[in-house]
Parts: C-alpha cells; structure tokens; sequence
C-alpha cells in the first residue's frame, strides 16, 4: 500500500467493472477509503472484497445515478460513514451506438440520463459537502470522441462533449472553493466491451495508435491517481488525454 491519497475518501461511479474497477483498485492502494457505486450488486461487492483482501477499505453503494433520490441517499450514507467526500470520480456511462438516421428516442434519452443527467447528479450532490471542507477532486471521464466526434454515436459524444463543458463550469465556479474539476478522455481501452469487437478493429486501434497497443484500464486510473492528488492542486478545467497518442 502507498500514501498518496492516505486519509482521503474516493467515490467511484461504475466502479464494479473496467475503468472504474481500476480506479477504485488503484485509488485504494493508494491509501484512500473507496466507495464503488454501481448498479450491479455482485460485481460492486466482488471489487469491495478484492480491495479488503488487499488490505485496502471500501464499501460497496448501490445506485442508479439517474435516480436523484438514490444519489442523496447514498453520500449522505457516506458523510454518516465516514464525515467527508474528497474526491468524485464520474466515471458511470452506457453505449447505444446507432446511425442518426436509425437512433431512437429511448436509445438518446438513456445515453444522455446515464451518462450526462448522471454527472450532473452526483456532482450537485457531493460539492456542498467539498465546499464546506474547502477541498475536493472532481473528476469525470469524458472520451477523446467527445473532443474529435464519432461514426454511429451521436448520443455519447453529445455526452462527452457535455461532460467537457460542464467540468470547465465547474473549475471556475467551484475552484475558489479549493475544489478542482477536471476530465479524462481515454483512447480505445481494452475492456471487455472493446475486447469484444472483431479482431480487424482491434487490430486497426492498435495501428492507428502511436505506440501500438490499446490502453489498459489501469492506464486511464494513473491518469485519474494524477488529478486526485493534493499536489494537483494548480490542475484545473483541463481535459487529460490518456489515449497513446492517438490524437495529437
């Protein structure tokens, strides 16, 4: 275990499975008490045991962050836990990828609840309680789709597009405050959604990557580890592209 984050208090969204697992793992090796909120129990209770095994702290938090109530439930949960939030990572989002032409309402409407509404909602929740203390890391994951734009996904680069605009919002209104707020825009990243995809795709990220290799989810958490920190203090309203050069 280090210290970077010792003493601190990590709520992760989507943080049972792929890019948010490995924020959760790494922010807890890093010393910080980790909340993974997702929506699905046993994943969110299996990240909780491995982080514990590793002698790390963690508790899982079941939640929708569409759901208002749900969201105010589940930090004033945490504040009773453990009296304080240090940093959010937004990291909770969908796909339901479809040409424009094809793309249904419940299909928009879903990608832009999870994975914008849903930021909005965590975000509004947990500042109060930063700006009380005079100290917070918010961190969202947006996606270098969301800066250059993508063929089938109008609904989720509209998202982290949003996600972008909303983030320099915020490092203005809440940086004052002693809170900065800042967005990760991951390349292609191995997950098991990406690793799904045929082996010709896979095989074209990693040639149209500069050094040849699609991310791994811990690439993007170092990333996420970087801006968390006390030391990252003077870092805000940036967009960080962890993407291996994918866009330069």
């Amino acid at each position: 275990m280090a210290d970077m984050l010792k003493g601190r208090v990590a709520l992760v969204t989507g943080g049972a499975q792929g890019i948010g697992k490995a924020i959760a793992l790494r922010f807890a090796r890093e010393g910080a008490k980790v909340v993974v909120i997702d929506v699905t129990q046993d994943k969110a209770d299996a990240t909780v045991a491995e982080i514990r095994a590793a002698g790390g702290e963690a508790m899982a938090a079941i939640c929708n962050v569409v759901d208002r109530e749900q969201v105010a439930d589940v930090v004033a949960k945490v504040i009773e836990a453990y009296g304080q939030i240090d940093i959010l990572c937004n990291n909770a989002g969908i796909l339901r990828d479809a040409r424009l032409v094809k793309m249904t309402e419940e299909q928009f409407d879903s990608v832009i609840d999870v994975n914008l509404k849903g930021v909005f909602n965590m975000t509004q929740a947990v500042a109060p309680h930063m700006v009380e203390r005079g100290y917070g890391r918010i961190i969202s994951t947006s996606s270098i789709v969301g800066l250059y734009g993508n063929f089938g996904q109008t609904n989720y680069v509209a998202t982290k597009a949003a996600v972008i605009g909303m983030t320099r919002v915020w490092a203005r209104e809440l940086g004052p405050k002693g809170i900065t707020a800042n967005a990760v825009a991951p390349g292609f990243i191995a997950t098991d959604m990406v690793k799904a995809m045929p082996e010709k795709v896979l095989d074209m990220f990693n040639e149209r990557t500069p050094v040849h290799r699609l991310g791994e989810p811990e690439d993007i958490a170092y990333g996420y580890l970087m801006l968390a920190t006390e030391e990252a203090s003077f870092i805000n309203g940036i967009v960080l592209s962890v993407d291996g050069g994918l866009v330069m």
